[in-house]
């Protein structure tokens, strides 16, 4: 069996699994990087010493974060051949990380998020920013939200995750306000809550939704970069100031291991240190 006949077995079961089409989009890259680099083998022929050759060769070119998730991919990929019977054995198996520094996720301020608010031309811009600094969801979620997964007696919606995990956000009443006044203006039969104002009928699209995001930063100002990830990471800095602990953060975030959310742990102090710049 060829890599690439391994490919067709390999995607189609995790799209069986509910992986996102993004995702496959993402793992169909890197496979196609891997043919190119060591060419479309036979599985059988693939050792551990040729997938770290391979590996070495990106590294002098990839950041460890874009390394790491080719080894992921790798690993996954013949970990399936494995256990499905295609292979007699895993050369992945022991291929490791690189090691990476941790990062401090980056967040707004609050001065940053008042500049936005009132900088907003639009119902719907409004709508759009304040549901994602009030929910900490992530992009892909806002792009497949419908208003039918709005509750509006209780302030909260039930948002589709990775791995078509749902879970329940919930938002202000501020939020509720601008999020009805925009679906009211609207005249269109489209369920997507938010649509592209030049046609209506359509769903914004996540590169759209991340236009107009950055292009009301530009509008307001704002020095930090804006990304519709950055107001997830404000989100939960908002949570650990008023006390929330990480165990209640990591269910709202949606995250299946709590070593995800750990990393928020420390930005408690980095909050502190970033307003001292700021303000001293």
């Amino acid at each position: 069996m060829k890599l690439s006949e391994l490919w067709l077995l390999y995607e189609a079961d995790k799209r069986i699994l509910g992986f996102s089409p993004y995702t496959l989009k993402a793992y169909s890259l890197q496979l196609k990087v891997l043919i190119r680099e060591v060419g479309n083998l036979n599985i059988e022929e693939i050792s551990l010493t040729l997938l770290k050759e391979y590996l070495a060769r990106q590294s002098e070119s990839l950041k460890p974060s874009s390394l790491a998730h080719r080894v992921r991919f790798i690993r996954s990929l013949f970990r399936f051949a494995f256990e499905e019977g295609h292979m007699t054995r895993n050369p992945a198996l022991k291929l490791k990380e690189p090691k990476m520094d941790k990062r401090i996720p980056k967040f707004l301020i609050e001065e940053d998020i008042i500049h936005l608010k009132i900088n907003c031309i639009s119902r719907r811009e409004h709508a759009l920013l304040d549901f994602f600094y009030c929910t900490g969801c992530r992009v892909g979620e806002v792009h497949r939200l419908n208003i039918e997964d709005i509750n509006w007696e209780n302030c909260s919606a039930v948002v589709n995750g990775k791995g078509s995990k749902q879970r329940e956000v919930y938002f202000t009443t501020e939020c509720k306000i601008w999020l009805k006044r925009y679906v009211k203006d609207r005249s269109d039969s489209c369920k997507a809550l938010f649509v592209t104002e030049s046609l209506p009928t359509r769903r914004m699209s996540i590169s759209t939704i991340r236009y107009e995001l950055k292009q009301l930063a530009a509008r307001s100002k704002v020095n930090a970069n804006v990304y519709p990830h950055r107001f997830r990471h404000t989100y939960a800095c908002h949570l650990l100031d008023n006390g929330a602990p990480l165990e209640f953060i990591q269910g709202m975030l949606g995250h299946d291991k709590a070593s995800t959310t750990q990393i928020y742990a420390q930005l408690r102090g980095e909050r502190r240190r970033e307003l001292y710049r700021r303000y001293f």
